[in-house]
């Protein structure tokens, strides 16, 4: 479990915009990991408890991105009973129906949890605009990615623009780039159970 006040003694390693990326990056991971199994159903159940125990420790109560985590055990949930042989061809109208219907809910929550993160202070350091340009632009991306139907982006690695700065997400790490065309490398460490922090470095 994540330690609300881990962020106030350890202000330069961990910061909240940090684990919850962590957070998410670690939840998208294992739901890819457990697959299509219908056997699985308990540890999704885990693994979006443990997903909504971060997001209380770093954004605070959020009735909205609990919400969205549900929606997405639920779809994945639908998803995996439905290309089972022993469903009814009206039962799996209807699921598709409702997946459709959670779309759209999900649709319409994201935008107003983007609007959550972007009050709240996620970077300790006020000091340090590429780590914060990078937590926030990986955040949104994360979002942007979260729960969605796979559409295709071709070989362009997604980025986002933040202020000043473009973010780009690579996978393994993400950069930074200012208007000036200096480009930053930035590599997220630690755990989100004991918290995670974003170390940028000028890109060589």
């Amino acid at each position: 479990m994540v330690a609300v006040g881990l962020f106030g003694c350890s202000a330069t390693a961990f910061t909240p915009g940090a684990t919850l990326l962590a957070g998410l990056t670690q939840y998208q991971g294992e739901m890819q990991r457990l697959g299509g199994s219908s056997s699985s159903w308990p540890e999704r159940q885990r693994v979006g408890t443990t997903l909504k125990t971060i997001i209380t420790a770093t954004v605070g109560g959020s009735r909205e991105f609990y919400r969205l985590v549900d929606l997405d055990i639920r779809k994945k949930e639908f998803t995996v009973t439905m290309r089972e042989a022993s469903v009814r061809p009206d039962r799996v109208k209807e699921m598709t129906n409702e997946v459709a219907q959670m779309n759209d809910e999900i649709a319409a929550l994201k935008p107003v949890i983007r609007t959550q993160l972007a009050a709240l202070r996620l970077q300790s350091e006020p000091s340090q605009p590429v780590e914060e340009a990078a937590t926030r632009g990986m955040l949104s991306l994360a979002l942007d990615g979260f729960s969605s139907n796979g559409k295709a982006r071709g070989f362009e690695a997604p980025s986002t623009r933040v202020g000043e700065f473009v973010v780009t997400d690579l996978g393994a790490f993400s950069t930074v780039r200012d208007r000036a065309g200096q480009m930053s490398r930035c590599f997220l460490f630690g755990a989100p159970e004991e918290g995670a922090g974003l170390k940028c470095e000028p890109a060589k």
